[in-house]
């Protein structure tokens, strides 16, 4: 096979497979945007006849119902964000300091605690957290979500440090300069784009997690919580709507801060 059948047919892959992909949102969003007749009808239409709003201001109108699940998800995801990196930060900065194999050891039994299904842990956690007082409250539900958070948080950092030149630091040490000033003031800022990448994926792994938020969440729910309300109830329209709005943000801060996700920062926790 030459070299212009072989491109050809990897673009038409990807091309299939961004279809694929693409579909779903698409479907979502024409939805949200449809008139009622464009979508109960026997054979309904692919593309948008009849452009409406109606359902994004329906859920706009709605006052609280709308904007404090909207708020409680986005005060969770953020607070969820610096949490881990709090905590993350300076773990990874250990583990990138260790030896290859006690390195990669390490790694492996982070990534082991997400091998255990959420769904098993989800009520231990909730009944450890009606004991404590944290039962449907923002900050419980942050602590849940670090749970899922922290192994991707951490593996992200150990690979940001691993790669960062020691050079800096051990130049650093020679001057005078212990070993918090140089993390602080030299690892740390030229790691800001790594840390920001690790940031971007606690936030969405926190935006749209649905098990810990079912447990631990009575009478003040997530934005994931009323669409699966609206969902429960067959109302599409309001579902679609609420998918979409839950969207917005990771895409925004996807294409926003994609200059910041690079090979280079997701690399290096598995080198010697």
């Amino acid at each position: 096979m030459n070299r212009p059948v072989k491109r050809t047919f990897f673009w038409m892959t990807v091309l299939i497979l961004v279809c694929l992909l693409v579909f779903p949102m698409y479907i979502m969003l024409k939805i949200s945007v449809s008139a009622p007749r464009d979508v109960f009808t026997q054979n309904p239409p692919y593309l948008v006849r009849h452009f409406t709003l109606s359902h994004f201001r329906d859920v706009l109108a709605s006052g609280s119902v709308f904007f404090a699940p909207l708020s409680k998800s986005v005060v969770t995801a953020l607070g969820t964000s610096v949490l881990s990196l709090l905590l993350t930060v300076p773990a990874a900065y250990a583990i990138s300091r260790f030896r290859y194999r006690a390195r990669y050891g390490l790694i492996l039994v982070i990534f082991l605690t997400r091998m255990i299904p959420e769904i098993s842990i989800a009520l231990p956690v909730s009944i450890t957290f009606i004991k404590g007082g944290l039962f449907d409250t923002v900050f419980g539900l942050m602590l849940a979500h670090l749970v899922r958070v922290l192994p991707i948080s951490c593996f992200i950092l150990v690979g940001v440090f691993s790669s960062f030149p020691k050079e800096l630091e051990k130049q650093a040490l020679i001057d005078g300069a212990g070993r918090l000033y140089a993390f602080f003031k030299i690892v740390l800022p030229l790691s800001l784009r790594g840390i920001s990448v690790a940031g971007i994926f606690s936030f969405m792994f926190s935006w749209d997690e649905f098990i810990y938020a079912s447990y631990l969440t009575l009478s003040k729910p997530t934005m994931p919580l009323k669409m699966y309300y609206y969902i429960s109830r067959g109302n599409i329209f309001s579902s679609a709507t609420y998918a979409v709005i839950i969207t917005i943000p990771v895409l925004i801060f996807t294409f926003a801060l994609q200059r910041y996700i690079r090979p280079g920062y997701l690399s290096g926790a598995m080198k010697g």
